[in-house]
């Protein structure tokens, strides 16, 4: 592997477990219950790789009042029974992990119990414990470069030697604000045919639909 990368960080919904098309359905019929009707496809469009804390403020300055209190409690109470239903890792990520030799990290948006709800679920937790970091822990979640910044200082790594896998325009946006390089993930099943292209708009040196192309993909962006 590439020395010029000293951390690889994953996002984990959409990169590490295929949970988007869930978190999405869970989020929409939720807010569609408490009166502002949404489409899962709306959900993924609006929201994609960012933190339900950052979507229940617009969804509420739209309302023009407060969601319920326990709205987020709601949400992911359906996304872990949806989670423990069918929730799948990634095809190949066990794999494409085994491969590559590189420190290892998650940061991701979604709340401490929702990472490790999905991470167990496919048996990956123990891949990257204790080495999981949430948007809860920082202020601002992604499109903002808080959470890469705090994963790198946490790992101990700089920055501008950071690598960033992800699948969303907000986690793209996020790594190049932090001073890393982004590659990005569009083999999940919530991906369309045009993600490839949006996600190179964003930002990502490459964008890659297969894990098994991972760890050569790294060396490869490493050398230039």
């Amino acid at each position: 592997m590439n020395a010029s990368f000293d951390l690889i960080i994953f996002d984990c919904d959409g990169v590490l477990v295929d949970s988007e098309v869930i978190s999405c359905r869970a989020h929409a019929e939720t807010l569609t219950r408490h009166g502002y009707p949404i489409t899962p496809e709306q959900v993924c469009d609006r929201f994609l790789g960012r933190s339900t804390r950052q979507a229940t403020r617009e969804v509420e300055a739209e309302l023009g009042r407060s969601l319920p209190d326990d709205f987020h409690t709601q949400v992911y109470g359906e996304i872990f029974r949806l989670f423990a239903e069918s929730l799948e890792a990634t095809p190949h990520i066990g794999a494409a992990l085994a491969a590559i030799a590189l420190p290892k990290c998650v940061a991701s948006s979604g709340p401490p119990e929702k990472i490790s709800a999905s991470l167990n679920r496919v048996g990956l937790y123990d891949r990257f414990a204790p080495h999981i970091f949430s948007a809860v822990q920082v202020r601002h979640g992604k499109p903002a470069p808080d959470l890469f910044l705090f994963a790198a200082e946490r790992m101990q790594a700089m920055p501008a030697r950071c690598l960033v896998i992800e699948d969303s325009v907000a986690g793209v946006t996020a790594a190049l604000a932090a001073g890393m390089a982004a590659l990005g993930y569009h083999g999940g099943s919530h991906c369309r045919p045009d993600t490839a292209d949006t996600l190179r708009a964003a930002g990502a040196a490459v964008t890659f639909d297969d894990m098994r192309q991972l760890p050569g993909l790294i060396g490869r962006i490493g050398e230039n």
